[in-house]
């Protein structure tokens, strides 16, 4: 059987090394396609892939036709809206996520983003400190856990709102479970987003949340831009001198944010939150794995379909 991984943007050598060891002692052949530069270059490594495992690369419709053979598609991350899940599920094919395996990653970013904003971007002048602030975490997931733990190491208070996570777990990590959202906005200096993007949360990020977040509030994005509804964002730092909002996703409106509001909006060049060494190298080899579970004994732990 043939496991196809397919990157625009490479693994590191040592997670392709690591990946190749999985797949070939499980007696299947590794195929690598990366630093494509045109969808066709992709249908044509497909067509015969009996697995497939991508990172930000787009399955969409049109791959899954060209996937004659394909039984399982892997993104390696936690985010999946790049794969058609109805197009997977209409052909009998397997999507999967890896997640926990880029949470640090983009935890730490997390933390950094905000200290960049309370710091001015490092550059000169007065800026404020973590300590004492309130963190809300929006998700309180593998991600929002970890931003949580590192918060608290900042002194900060933190709050969390996720009708997913029982309370009393909350509580036990020393969290505050908060269970109404716009009461979450409310109360955070700082608002970390880990929701995903579907058809519940996109553009639910908007003028009735963000405007009643205290003065000096910051907005921290490390999730997806879907979720911001950017006319309304626009609305509330117009009318809001004091709001920050900062994101490792660019919003489409990003020229025109930075255009009037300066250093109060900054967005990291690329998406970056699971670009760390540790991260490449654990989404990886958890890809490869999962492939071959899947392929060898059928084990479908994080299907998505």
């Amino acid at each position: 059987m043939k496991i196809l991984v397919a990157t625009e943007k490479p693994f590191a050598k040592v997670a392709i090394d690591g990946i190749r060891q999985i797949v070939e002692a499980a007696g299947c052949e590794l195929i690598l396609l990366e630093k494509y530069t045109d969808v066709s270059q992709l249908y044509d490594a497909v067509a015969d892939a009996d697995g497939l495992i991508v990172r930000s690369d787009k399955v969409t419709a049109e791959v899954v036709a060209h996937a004659s053979k394909l039984k399982i598609v892997v993104r390696a991350g936690a985010g999946y809206d790049n794969l058609d899940l109805a197009a997977c599920s209409a052909k009998g094919i397997v999507a999967m996520n890896t997640p926990g395996q880029n949470s640090n990653a983009v935890a730490e970013l997390a933390l950094g983003m905000m200290l960049f904003m309370a710091r001015n971007h490092f550059q000169p002048g007065t800026g404020t400190e973590l300590k004492g602030k309130t963190l809300g975490i929006q998700a309180y997931g593998n991600v929002g856990r970890l931003v949580a733990q590192l918060a608290k190491g900042f002194g900060m208070d933190v709050l969390a709102f996720d009708p997913f996570v029982p309370a009393d777990k909350m509580v036990a990590e020393g969290v505050t479970p908060i269970t109404d959202l716009k009461e979450l906005y409310r109360r955070s200096n700082y608002l970390s987003l880990h929701i995903p993007a579907n058809e519940q949360t996109k553009k639910s990020i908007n003028y009735d949340l963000l405007s009643v977040m205290p003065k000096g509030a910051c907005l921290v994005n490390t999730a997806r831009k879907e979720v911001i509804h950017e006319e309304d964002l626009m609305r509330v730092m117009e009318e809001r001198p004091d709001f920050k909002y900062v994101s490792d996703i660019a919003p489409d409106s990003l020229a025109a944010l930075q255009e009037k509001f300066g250093t109060r909006v900054f967005a990291t060049a690329k998406k970056m939150g699971a670009e760390t060494a540790e991260a490449n190298v654990n989404a990886g080899l958890a890809a490869a794995n999962q492939v071959v579970g899947f392929l060898k004994e059928g084990v479908d732990r994080f299907r998505v379909n």
